[in-house]
């Protein structure tokens, strides 16, 4: 494809390598109608078709996905999630913001939590809590600060130092760590496997079907390699992927980002992640390294952040696997299994854009790296909108909305010189 419309990657998703094959859906064929299309078949454009399906349960939806469910970037994230926010800051108006964005929030782990159920999805769930680590003095106040926060709003939590860190995840890299009890771990790819793979039946998923073109002419058209689509509204799920159409291109920038799987440990190296079976760990500074507990005896790290075009693979592998083994020391044998990249779309002001771009045309875009929970409550309620039974100025005075984003080559040169500085911020933490 001489100009892709999607992020081509030449990595397999990691966590999608080590699952069992899965069929994929045919691509979409010949003169299609339908009542909706969306457009992405991750956390949020599923959301959105099963709620169509939900209250139109006689329309005819069409959900077309560029290449293969579990290898989008629905799959290649970190497996973080929650049913509930932590406030950012200890004020009155910090706690109120938090409570305002949880009840959205524990609408969409409801959302979410309903197929999974319904379903039996073996998606690995299982709760974890929330670590955010410091290993820098500057890391450390903001712990301090999320401490104050979270006591303000009367969360159950724990100041961890070194040494107990060291017992709990098995490494003494990190000065201290804020741990509360909300969270969840899983498998991304095997979640939104599952999910697409339990749709209702008025839904047809196409896989293999990058959309190449879009216009409207009474009703929207929509060319794929394979089939012209129709339909009065199109639901565009793929984040930064719509300015390849032309819209939003001044709202949203596309990072890419990395994460690796380690080899698995033997039962002797595995006693070296410490006493606590299920962890996940975030660092107090946005551009520092992830870790989490992958099943019984492997990590995953994740980490570095590129603008608009992917890092060389050899550098990406030499710098994750650097991550592992400044944390974990005695375990400098273990190699990578899975190493892969994948792209988020931020916005300035971290607000995603959402809601109605044109006539017909609908979109949630800028997850701002936080998309399971988040996706799915944004493409739940944006199918709601499509049906007029949601207020679009009710969620964008929650969650805000994108603001403007400077052109190239400004935007480009903003970013490496805001990514320089919080590199070195970061310090130890990346």
């Amino acid at each position: 494809m001489k100009h892709p419309t999607f992020p081509l990657y030449t990595d397999l998703c990691g966590f999608n390598a080590l699952l069992p094959p899965r069929a994929a859906s045919a691509p979409a064929k010949g003169d299609i109608t339908a009542d909706y299309v969306v457009v992405g078949a991750g956390y949020t454009g599923l959301a959105a078709a099963r709620r169509l399906a939900q209250l139109q349960p006689q329309a005819r939806i069409i959900v077309i996905e560029a290449t293969e469910v579990g290898e989008g970037s629905s799959g290649r994230n970190s497996g973080f999630a929650s049913p509930r926010d932590l406030p950012s800051g200890p004020s009155a108006a910090d706690l109120r913001r938090a409570e305002a964005l949880n009840r959205f929030t524990e609408e969409g782990w409801a959302w979410l939590m309903a197929p999974i159920e319904a379903h039996g999805i073996d998606c690995g769930l299982q709760v974890s809590g929330r670590i955010k680590a410091a290993a820098t003095d500057l890391g450390a106040k903001q712990v301090r600060a999320l401490e104050a926060a979270v006591k303000a709003a009367g969360l159950p939590h724990q100041l961890w130092d070194r040494s107990a860190l060291q017992e709990r995840i098995g490494t003494s890299y990190y000065q201290c760590a804020l741990y509360t009890e909300e969270g969840y771990l899983l498998d991304p790819a095997a979640l939104i496997r599952g999910l697409a793979d339990t749709l209702p039946a008025n839904i047809a998923l196409h896989e293999n079907t990058p959309l190449l073109s879009m216009q409207r002419q009474g009703k929207w058209h929509l060319e794929t390699p394979a089939a012209r689509i129709t339909a009065p509204s199109v639901i565009m799920a793929t984040n930064a992927g719509i300015r390849h159409f032309g819209r939003l291109r001044d709202r949203l920038v596309t990072i890419y980002t990395y994460a690796a799987i380690t080899e698995a440990l033997n039962a002797k190296d595995a006693l070296q992640l410490g006493i606590m079976p299920v962890w996940g760990l975030l660092p107090s500074h946005r551009l520092g390294t992830t870790v989490r507990r992958v099943g019984a005896d492997r990590l995953l790290v994740r980490s570095m952040y590129a603008h608009e075009r992917p890092v060389p693979a050899p550098r990406v592998r030499e710098t994750l696997l650097s991550c592992f083994h400044r944390r974990y020391p005695g375990l400098a044998h273990i190699g990578l299994d899975q190493v892969w990249g994948g792209t988020t779309a931020l916005t300035m002001n971290g607000a995603p854009w959402w809601g109605q771009v044109e006539e017909g045309l609908y979109t949630s875009a800028g997850c701002n790296g936080s998309g399971i929970v988040k996706g799915s409550i944004l493409g739940k309620r944006l199918a709601e909108l499509v049906l007029g039974q949601c207020n679009q100025d009710e969620v964008r005075a929650v969650w805000g909305l994108a603001n403007w984003v400077a052109p190239e080559p400004l935007r480009s040169i903003g970013f490496e010189l805001i990514a320089f500085r919080e590199r070195r911020l970061a310090g130890l933490e990346a």
